[in-house]
């Protein structure tokens, strides 16, 4: 079975969508507090979210079907389900930009990039929005490809800018809007909103320390 037939079974499970409703928004507020010092959030939360999300999936799908050892050399893919790679990939604020294809300082190597750029593998993507709306995405192959052909290249990728500070090729807003809107792409809906949470960051360590 493919696996866009096995993902639809989590946009089609009415239960599992309620929990992710309800749970995401929670979740990924504990990720900022754990990656947030003086009051900032760190560039560490993206590894985090991520780690939330793959347990969704093995949540649902079972760990046994689920593979989280994947090679930091590896450009795109971050988790295998049922064998098949997927990409992750969070962005916060209402407009979807920001998303990184390839991180890299070398104006060079970002133009050749975007030249030879072809997606590899499906998406999920997370849009956070607080006090407000955003969801949940997955975006498959084929839909990614052939948006990439529809809009061009230069509508699809967005290089740094000239004497800059680049951070990276990212996607362009208008391909991701394209990609989200796009009759294949899954999605479920998310209002985002942060409940108060006692956290204390030290304390499993402190219990850890206190454990015999």
């Amino acid at each position: 079975m493919k696996l866009k037939c096995m993902i639809r079974n989590l946009f089609n499970d009415k239960q599992l969508i309620e929990r992710v409703k309800q749970k995401l928004p929670k979740l990924f507020h504990v990720a900022e507090l754990e990656s947030a010092r003086a009051g900032k959030v760190g560039m560490e939360v993206g590894s985090v979210r991520e780690k939330i999300i793959i347990a969704l999936l093995i949540y649902k799908f079972g760990e046994q079907n689920i593979e989280t050892g994947i090679p930091i050399t590896e450009p795109e893919v971050d988790v295998k389900v049922f064998n098949n790679p997927i990409s992750i990939k969070t962005i916060t604020g209402k407009n979807f930009n920001g998303v990184k294809l390839i991180w890299t300082v070398d104006a060079e190597k970002a133009m050749e990039f975007s030249y030879n750029y072809t997606p590899s593998c499906d998406m999920i993507l997370v849009q956070i929005n607080w006090d407000n709306g955003g969801g949940l995405y997955y975006i498959p192959l084929d839909t990614q490809i052939t948006t990439l052909n529809l809009i061009g290249r230069e509508n699809y990728i967005k290089l740094p800018k000239q004497g800059t500070n680049p951070r990276g090729v990212e996607m362009t807003g208008k391909g991701l809007q394209t990609l989200i809107q796009h009759k294949e792409t899954f999605s479920i809906p998310i209002h985002w909103k942060k409940e108060i949470i006692e956290f204390k960051p030290y304390q499993r360590w402190i219990d850890l320390w206190e454990n015999e």
